[in-house]
């Protein structure tokens, strides 16, 4: 069989996607991002002078980077959270009244 035989052939069917395999990449990703975030902190084990409100102290700069990370990220999915609630609210509110 030559090349161009070959070539012509036509593809198989893709295999379908499912929840298992979309579960599957985001381990892959998470898992690679952890690598990526534990290879951070070993790399930034220098300390810092943290100063806020009227706490004071000193830790690593990477568990300070990584708090300020988590902190972030916990305000930004209450926002977030709020703004579907809200949306969710409205959604109802509107269906009610269009059934009525």
């Amino acid at each position: 069989m030559s090349a161009v035989d070959e070539l012509s052939k036509p593809l198989p069917p893709r295999v379908p996607r499912t929840r298992i395999s979309a579960a599957w990449l985001g381990i892959c990703a998470a898992v690679v991002g952890l690598v990526v975030l534990i290879i951070f902190m070993l790399q930034n084990t220098g300390s810092v002078d943290v100063h806020f409100l009227w706490m004071e102290g000193s830790l690593p700069l990477a568990l300070a980077l990584f708090i300020a990370g988590v902190a972030t990220t916990i305000v930004a999915t209450t926002i977030g959270a709020a703004r579907i609630t809200q949306l969710r609210r409205l959604m109802r509110r509107r269906r009610a009244e269009a059934s009525s």
